[in-house]
């Protein structure tokens, strides 16, 4: 028999004839999709070429299978599962892009529908944030991303992730917290007691931390770090990324939604 030359761990190919091993169920396939879960073969590392040529577009114009799949590992498995996802088993899970953008479409359409405001739910005056985000809603959800993979990616070096798949773990981690937002949103349509909102509200900012804690932790616990260690750097992280978006991305809308929509 002739030598064989691993590639990427899980990717073989034999001088007699091409094999390649799938990523998704390991079954030994000889074409461009495995017969067993019909996966490609031509699974790629993310690049940002890619990210951007490929994904962004596919996840725009394509509707594919998976979104209750990705939902339910969201909640139950989610580090583990995102960095399947990232390292080759793809088939059942729902495109990153448009997962993410159907999320945020749901969650604004209901919005639209609740007679709750941020100022009322926040005891504070966002009229500028608000102003912005009535029209460019997607890109006030969308814009932490880049700054939270460059947290968790400069945090999390030693796992020699790139910041592309930082941006793909990110954009999963953010679309489950977005879920867990609109069904706060769900439920301001039933019920309108301010008081108890706001209660969730503040509930849903700690399951934010609980939840990101727990994704990273997951996620990252093949990669040799001491299991104290990761935990604190996987809640140093959580902590850092609600600042972002609450802090410091909100304060940028704010500011931006006074200056530019009068």
């Amino acid at each position: 028999m002739g030598a064989t030359i691993e590639i990427q761990d899980k990717l073989t190919v034999s001088s007699d004839s091409t094999h390649y091993k799938c990523l998704n169920c390991d079954s030994v396939v000889e074409n461009n999709f495995c017969s067993f879960c019909g996966q490609k073969t031509s699974t790629h590392r993310f690049s940002l070429q890619h990210f951007f040529v490929h994904d962004f577009v596919h996840g725009v114009f394509h509707f594919d299978k998976g979104f209750p799949h990705t939902i339910k590992e969201l909640f139950t498995r989610p580090g583990h599962s995102i960095r399947e996802f990232i390292q080759g088993r793809r088939i059942n899970h729902f495109n990153y892009f448009a997962f993410i953008l159907v999320i945020i479409a749901i969650n604004h359409y209901l919005g639209t529908l609740s007679n709750i405001n941020r100022d009322e739910l926040y005891e504070a005056k966002f009229a500028g944030f608000q102003k912005v985000v009535k029209e460019y809603y997607k890109v006030v959800a969308l814009a932490g991303i880049p700054l939270f993979a460059l947290t968790s990616y400069l945090l999390f070096r030693k796992s020699r992730q790139n910041y592309t798949e930082h941006l793909v773990l990110n954009i999963y981690r953010l679309s489950a917290y977005l879920i867990m937002s609109t069904v706060l949103v769900i439920i301001s349509l039933f019920y309108s007691n301010m008081s108890g909102l706001r209660i969730m509200n503040q509930g849903l900012a700690v399951s934010e931390i609980i939840y990101s804690s727990w994704f990273f932790y997951q996620y990252f616990s093949v990669f040799g770090y001491k299991k104290w260690i990761l935990l604190l750097k996987s809640m140093l992280t959580a902590f850092i990324l609600i600042t972002i978006n609450n802090g410091l991305i909100a304060y940028a809308v704010e500011e931006i939604g006074l200056y530019f929509f009068k």
